[in-house]
């Protein structure tokens, strides 16, 4: 977040997503770990291996918040590279 911060970006952390159903809103529903600009969900991670609840995690933050991508990130691995996912909104 510094370093995002310092490059000049609007970054927003356990920034919440409210679920909203019909005329029913839950305010605390969801955090998101970063949102930078408004549009990028960075969900940050340290386990042994990325899960599909992790990636459907990232999609629900996704489509619930109608953002554009979202990258998952796992810390706990040997090279960054390695453990980043990107995902992207289908239904933009």
């Amino acid at each position: 977040m510094y370093e995002l911060k310092e490059g000049g970006l609007f970054v927003e952390r356990e920034k919440a997503l409210p679920i909203i159903y019909k005329e029913v809103r839950l305010e605390h529903g969801y955090r998101l770990d970063l949102l930078v600009e408004g549009e990028l969900v960075l969900e940050l991670k340290t386990v042994e291996q990325l899960t599909d609840v992790h990636t459907a995690q990232i999609l629900t933050y996704l489509r619930l918040g109608n953002f554009p991508v979202g990258l998952l990130i796992n810390f706990h691995v040997k090279l960054l590279r390695d453990g980043i996912r990107r995902y992207a909104n289908s239904s933009l």
